[in-house]
């Protein structure tokens, strides 16, 4: 999801449960994720950079000790962390810091065996909304069609996160009601395949059919006025032009999707909202919600695929039917629905149902993170920018407050430990984040920042930001005056890039970061 996507952040996107809270809580305008999802996940959790964790780069073991694709023996998750202080830990959704997500392989990295009491999701990171691959109740793989214990008249996978949640919630208050919780609570919205619900797409219809330009205008002007961004700094410009899309139907069919799943995830919060208030734990929750990365402009079957040859939905299915107690098909992508129909890619598929795969696209991903530039996998401000929602009645004062101060998630854990009272451990590598909670009040949070994914690498001290893409040469901003990336200044002040560069290495010296690519394992 990209920076401006919801209501609160300048989109025209419902968010009516999560406005609310922006609106007695705070915001933080320079938040930042790692730009990709299972780094992100790793950083969060942990409270370390996410090649210190294991998780330098995806699922895969390339042999070195930061790209293991498994969180490592060191680390110590939040759950792991708030158990000694009494904390009854849960987890739902998605879970994407492992490798190993077979039925019948190693489980030492799946939630239970990393300090939560209760989990309901994926393992793996992907796949289809209406039969996720992975899914997990507990310790046990499961079949969302052979589950007796959550039967829905149609099984939507933000829908079952949700409802799992409110679950948790409230068996803890049944069951549990002297002890504190955790929940981590992992909506895979808006990530691809573009599925939603047919009565949250009918919302949309016809809202993008202007193109993208009116859509990133509207939201740029609301977000200056909503004190997000400064006005005076232009918008990065669009890649693409809504004149030469061809199919301009398709594409914005892929819009009123998303905007769809956006919708359905925050019914879901509202959900859990409801819920805290019923078992009396609203007040003095605290809640924080954010982004794994900006918005994606991965083309994932929007080229059509060998595999996926059908543009046209047969009149009958043409495949086996699964049977309920079969599993979905391990991987991102099923090449078939479980009543039989083949999976869909490509122009002209509409996208929504569960026959098909979509993603909606570099064009409305430069949308989503309006005003920034660059994508999910890229460290410029469109990879990393995240909102960061921050609700607790009991604890923060303040009601519908910015807050600028550059926060990275990496402060998350750390936020847990001290709002929990934990003690961190002396033997895990300590953490690299900072409390919120001096943020909560409007104190500065004084550090350096860092990244690194896939070569792309950054480093921000103070408002100055040394950022480059894979084997391209360091640029410089000074974010106070641009944000948005368009002026660099590495030419005028080589002595500060050179000053941020030994520091940027300094950091990926001790915190396991390779030269990209690697060499495989061995060599």
């Amino acid at each position: 999801m990209g920076f401006s996507d919801l209501g609160c952040y300048g989109g025209e996107i419902a968010t009516p449960n999560l406005d609310a809270m922006a609106a007695n809580g705070v915001r933080f305008t320079q938040f930042y994720n790692t730009a990709r999802c299972c780094p992100t996940r790793a950083s969060l959790l942990t409270g370390l950079y996410p090649h210190q964790a294991g998780i330098g780069h995806m699922m895969d073991d390339k042999g070195k000790p930061g790209y293991t694709g498994n969180l490592n023996k060191g680390c110590r998750t939040i759950a792991e962390v708030l158990k000694p202080a009494g904390y009854r830990s849960y987890a739902v959704g998605k879970w994407h810091v492992t490798r190993h997500i077979a039925v019948d392989g190693p489980k030492h990295n799946w939630p239970l065996s990393r300090g939560f009491d209760r989990y309901y999701g994926t393992i793996h990171g992907a796949g289809s909304y209406f039969d996720p691959s992975s899914l997990v109740r507990d310790d046990t793989m499961i079949s969302p069609f052979a589950d007796t214990e959550y039967t829905p008249k149609t099984y939507y996978y933000t829908d079952a996160i949700a409802d799992h949640a409110v679950r948790f919630v409230g068996d803890h208050a049944k069951d549990h009601a002297e002890k504190p919780f955790f929940l981590y609570v992992a909506f895979t919205a808006a990530h691809w395949p573009m599925h939603a619900l047919p009565e949250d797409i009918k919302k949309y219809q016809g809202k993008y059919a202007g193109g993208y330009e009116p859509i990133r205008k509207a939201r740029f002007e609301k977000a200056a006025k909503l004190g997000l961004i400064d006005p005076n700094q232009p918008m990065t410009p669009h890649p693409m032009k809504w004149d030469d899309v061809k199919d301009k139907k398709w594409e914005a069919a892929g819009m009123e999707v998303y905007a769809a799943m956006i919708d359905r995830m925050d019914q879901g919060v509202g959900k859990l909202v409801a819920e805290l208030k019923r078992t009396g734990q609203f007040e003095n929750t605290l809640i924080l919600f954010l982004q794994d990365n900006g918005g994606c402009a991965e083309p994932q079957g929007r080229t059509g695929n060998a595999n996926h040859p059908n543009i046209d939905r047969p009149d009958k299915p043409t495949l086996p039917a699964m049977k309920p107690t079969d599993f979905a098909a391990a991987g991102s992508v099923p090449k078939q629905t479980r009543d039989g129909y083949p999976v869909r890619m490509g122009p002209k598929v509409m996208p929504g149902p569960a026959d098909t795969y979509i993603a909606y696209g570099k064009g409305w991903a430069t949308v989503s993170n309006t005003p920034f530039r660059e994508y999910k996998h890229w460290v410029h401000e469109g990879g990393i920018s995240t909102p960061l929602i921050a609700h607790w009645p009991k604890g923060i004062a303040a009601k519908g407050e910015l807050r600028t101060q550059p926060g990275h998630l990496i402060d998350i854990a750390a936020t847990c430990a001290d709002l929990g009272g934990a003690t961190y451990p002396k033997e895990a590598p300590p953490l690299e984040g900072k409390s919120l909670r001096s943020a909560f009040d409007n104190q500065p949070l004084d550090r350096d920042l860092y990244w690194e994914h896939e070569g792309n690498r950054a480093v921000r001290i103070g408002n100055w930001k040394l950022v480059a893409k894979h084997d391209k040469p360091w640029e410089l901003y000074d974010l106070s005056r641009d944000r948005v990336e368009s002026t660099d200044l590495a030419t005028k002040e080589p002595e500060r890039v050179k000053e941020m560069a030994a520091k940027y290495d300094a950091y990926a010296k001790r915190a396991n970061v390779e030269p990209w690519p690697l060499s495989p394992p061995g060599k």
